[in-house]
């Protein structure tokens, strides 16, 4: 049993290098960077250790415009991606002759590259010169106004960016909860179906429950996903951010090191431990709900 243990812990030892290098050593070392006050990259030298970063970040209003943006982003699209994809799913789910083609419509997003698919909404959304847009021209047809969503008012800004990312996260989950659909066991259905049951009892009696575990799958990543949102915001609004005011926090992180004010990387270390006390703090609240809620 001896030698088997250590044979074990041979073969984990390749896994457990890769994340005690790549993870648990870069994630220690920004929680101290993030206390080193005054750090200089040039000269590896700081003049002191406090949480006065921290004080900065929390006080930039850069920062707060970018967390602003995040939870937005986050609180709209997790459960509105999440709710399309479970409707389509079982839509999908309803349909056997041409179901693939179906599937395969609706994941050609999640293969296009993010760029190319933020060029396609720019094309939709920008007033140019020549036309005010695809998304303008509907407007117009029904007797509105046209509205400047790529460099018009927060609002409209904001609404392409929801968009855009649940058009992006969809088909990944349409996939994930129809394959779900597809592993639910058909007795229960035939019982279901003998008792004469309501479709929205079977729904909720049944699917639900079966596929609960998928579901909160999708809601961990997507909570994570949305707040780690970078190239969304890049595709459509450019590099300058900040200057948007569709910044959010991973861009705020990025810039603090690379951006024109970069070159901070302990204002940098302090954010990016703010956005991974944010993250662990959601993910452990969604633990706790699935434990009632999530049936395995």
């Amino acid at each position: 049993m001896e030698k088997n243990n250590r044979k074990g812990w041979l073969y984990l030892l390749p896994a457990a290098a890769f994340l005690g290098v790549f993870m648990i050593y870069p994630l220690v070392d920004v929680f101290v960077y993030s206390f080193e006050e005054g750090y200089n990259s040039a000269s590896q030298s700081f003049f002191g250790v406090g949480l006065y970063n921290y004080s900065y970040v929390l006080r930039d209003p850069y920062f707060l415009q970018a967390l602003k943006n995040t939870f937005i982003l986050v609180i709209i699209t997790v459960p509105l991606s999440t709710g399309l994809a479970l409707i389509i799913s079982l839509m999908l789910a309803s349909i056997e002759k041409v179901r693939g083609f179906f599937q395969t419509v609706y994941f050609l997003p999640y293969v296009t590259n993010t760029l190319a698919v933020g060029l396609v909404f720019m094309i939709l959304f920008k007033k140019t010169a020549y036309s005010d847009g695809l998304i303008n021209l509907l407007i117009h047809f029904f007797g509105g106004e046209s509205v400047d969503f790529i460099t018009g008012p927060y609002w409209a800004k904001m609404l392409v960016l929801c968009l855009y990312t649940v058009w992006i996260v969809m088909p990944f989950k349409i996939l994930i909860l129809t394959s779900a659909l597809a592993s639910v066991e058909k007795t229960y259905y035939d019982a279901a179906r003998i008792d004469a049951t309501p479709r929205w009892r079977v729904f909720t009696k049944i699917t639900l429950p079966m596929i609960s575990p998928m579901i909160f799958y999708l809601i961990i990543t997507g909570f994570i996903g949305a707040f780690k949102a970078y190239s969304d915001a890049v595709a459509l609004f450019g590099t300058d951010l900040n200057a948007a005011e569709m910044n959010t926090l991973v861009g705020y992180i990025y810039d603090m090191l690379y951006g024109n004010s970069g070159g901070y990387p302990s204002y940098a270390s302090a954010a990016a431990i703010i956005l991974f006390a944010i993250v662990l703090t959601i993910t452990c609240i969604n633990l706790m709900i699935s434990r009632d809620n999530v049936h395995y």
